[in-house]
């Protein structure tokens, strides 16, 4: 089973191009499973029962700004929880037959959130020995974006530029350690999608 992953910041694309791939897919017979990371996350899940949130909407969900130090620590002992269930996932998804597996965003995504939120040295310090554990995808997308281009859509994210530059900041600095494939998002969706199958040559 091959695992793709699709990253970046909120507005960069990441969800049309993984619904544009698994159509794809499934049209020429492949058994392809989904898979979104904070819709997965435990963390998020007690979050959205607190707020009565009976149901998940990609692209709707409100993102986390700003958290206390111990929130971040309790965030980032459930990311190594789900960092353990998502390996039982994949088994899971083996035996029975799935031949890809889409992630809207993924565990990458996770730990810049983590780095975002976090200014303690306690939890930079658990950061470091939860990066080793990252389950890495087989093909991992990072869409690359100007946050100034994204605010500049009709549907902007609401958490505001310098969010966006913080998170864009983060992940270039790990492009190269999670061996991220840099996509230009700037580009029609179209010609980001043709570059996506080109890579991936399902």
């Amino acid at each position: 089973m091959r695992f793709i992953s699709f990253s970046g910041v909120d507005g960069s694309g990441k969800s049309t191009q993984l619904q544009l791939l698994k159509t794809k897919l499934e049209q020429t017979g492949k058994k392809v499973a989904y898979f979104h990371a904070v819709e997965f996350s435990l963390a998020n899940k007690i979050a959205r029962l607190f707020h009565n949130q009976k149901t998940f909407q990609p692209g709707h969900e409100k993102a986390t700004t700003n958290a206390s130090w111990l929130m971040v620590v309790l965030r980032e002992k459930f990311l190594f929880i789900d960092m353990l269930r998502f390996y039982y996932l994949l088994r899971r998804l083996q035996k029975d037959g799935y031949q890809y597996l889409l992630a809207d965003r993924s565990f990458y995504d996770s730990l810049v959130n983590l780095s975002y939120l976090s200014s303690s040295a306690i939890v930079k310090f658990g950061m470091y020995f939860l990066e080793p554990l990252l389950p890495r995808a087989d093909i991992a997308f990072y869409f690359d974006i100007a946050p100034e281009a994204i605010m500049a859509r009709e549907h902007a994210p609401e958490q505001g530029i310098e969010y966006l530059r913080a998170k864009h900041a983060l992940f270039q600095k790990k492009l190269s350690d999670w061996k991220l494939i840099s996509i230009d998002a700037n580009k029609e969706k179209e010609i980001i999608f043709q570059e996506i199958i080109q890579i991936i040559k399902p």
